[in-house]
């Protein structure tokens, strides 16, 4: 009978989680918090409605919805749940009442102070440490059941059957990793489908920029062309002005190679050469604009050699550009720091500041065009050193802090120059 009434707890809590990934599909406004804490609600309700009543305590799995909302579904939804749980335990009344109502609180309490921490975990983790969780109300309960006995003067008998207690732990803990699990399921969907979104718009937009890059580029070279004939003539105070002119031409053109190259980077020249000598020769580079900004610039790079394959430029291009965001990012007397670190496959390249840091909302808005956090610029920089490093087969991560400061993580794959033609082609 226990097991049976415990089974279908399981049914009843994996339920809200099903329910929720629908209606997420189809519609935005349904991944309010506070639809997750009444779903969750209903499922813990109708487990205690469907409980297990011996060793006069009921036993259900009403405690997986509460860990499950305050986790996944954050603060609000935990504190409706928690209050669905209290409420329905007055109504239901009872002895061990008391007992019941301490349970559900301290159960609640190790998911509330855990909350902020859990999402720095990667998914897998995150699902283990949701069935730890699990083994918190279980204490709770062994702790309140041997405390009622001893009240009721029954402390020392042993009547009472240690394998049912036992098979509610498992179905329990069990309950708990297949919640997780789901759920992390629907966490993982939802950001291919937000990579998804974001690689169309960027390809989108690549393809606009090229068009109109190539477009504008052609009459500016007929331009410039006539514009250094008469600079060669002249002689005056035009020539001051001409030479202005070109200057902003220049500029321009440089600007119109950055949306093509935003596009589709030209790997005009693929070799083989050692990451660390080009960290190295970048890390000298930026150094006299982080002594102007004044702000450290220091580089710890592993002494183990680890060849890349690509266009030694471009990814120069794509390191200058990421080491100049975090230089213009610290403010003066703070730090920027380049790592490196490598196996047999592949290369971990950090650029840590100590600047502003960014918040969730715009670390979610890094790499798209036109988007920049600085008060002059067009993200244009950035979005060209991702495609240049998405290129390279490479990935960039982003970890930020509000105040604190910024650390972009690059991974760099090894290869062969056949290899990554052979990749180019395909692609």
């Amino acid at each position: 009978m226990l097991a049976e009434k415990l089974l279908l707890n399981v049914l009843i809590t994996i339920a809200p989680v099903l329910l929720s990934s629908t209606l997420m599909d189809n519609n935005r406004k349904f991944k309010s918090p506070y639809l997750c804490g009444f779903l969750q609600s209903i499922a813990a309700i109708t487990c205690m409605l469907f409980s297990y009543a011996n060793y006069g305590f009921h036993w259900d799995l009403r405690y997986v919805p509460l860990v499950v909302a305050i986790l996944y579904g954050g603060p609000v939804a935990g504190g409706i749940v928690l209050s669905s749980i209290i409420g329905t335990r007055l109504i239901l009344g009872g002895g061990t009442m008391v007992f019941g109502l301490t349970n559900s609180v301290l159960t609640a309490l190790i998911p509330f102070l855990f909350y902020k921490r859990f999402w720095r975990y990667s998914p897998n983790k995150r699902v283990v440490l949701t069935m730890l969780v699990g083994f918190w109300s279980l204490t709770l309960c062994f702790l309140s059941l041997s405390i009622f006995r001893y009240l009721e003067g029954n402390f020392f008998k042993l009547d009472f059957n240690i394998p049912d207690l036992l098979l509610v732990g498992l179905i329990q803990t069990l309950a708990l990793g297949l919640a997780a699990k789901l759920n992390e399921g629907i966490v993982e969907r939802n950001k291919m489908k937000k990579e998804i979104q974001r690689a169309e718009k960027l390809n989108t937009l690549g393809e606009l920029a090229a068009s109109i890059a190539h477009e504008v580029r052609n009459p500016l070279t007929v331009v410039k062309g006539f514009l250094q004939l008469m600079q060669q003539e002249e002689s005056g105070k035009n020539y001051q002005y001409l030479s202005l002119v070109l200057n902003e031409l220049a500029r321009a053109e440089l600007i119109i190679n950055d949306y093509l190259n935003f596009a589709k980077p030209q790997f005009e020249k693929i070799e083989e050469f050692s990451l660390k000598e080009v960290l190295a020769e970048v890390v000298v580079l930026m150094e006299p604009l982080a002594a102007k900004q004044g702000v450290q610039l220091e580089s710890e790079l592993e002494s183990i050699t680890f060849t890349l394959v690509t266009d030694r430029n471009q990814f120069k291009q794509a390191l200058v550009n990421l080491i100049k965001n975090g230089i213009e990012a610290t403010s003066e007397g703070g730090k920027v720091t380049v790592h490196s670190k490598s196996d047999n496959h592949h290369a971990m390249v950090k650029i840590a500041d100590t600047g502003k840091g960014m918040t969730e909302e715009q670390l979610a808005r890094i790499g798209t065009l036109f988007y920049t956090t600085k008060d002059k610029g067009t993200g244009l920089g950035t979005s060209v050193s991702l495609k240049i490093i998405e290129t390279m087969h490479g990935k960039v991560s982003y970890h930020s802090v509000l105040g604190v400061g910024t650390e972009v993580t690059m991974m760099l794959p090894i290869g062969k120059k056949q290899q990554f033609l052979s990749k180019e082609t395909a692609s």
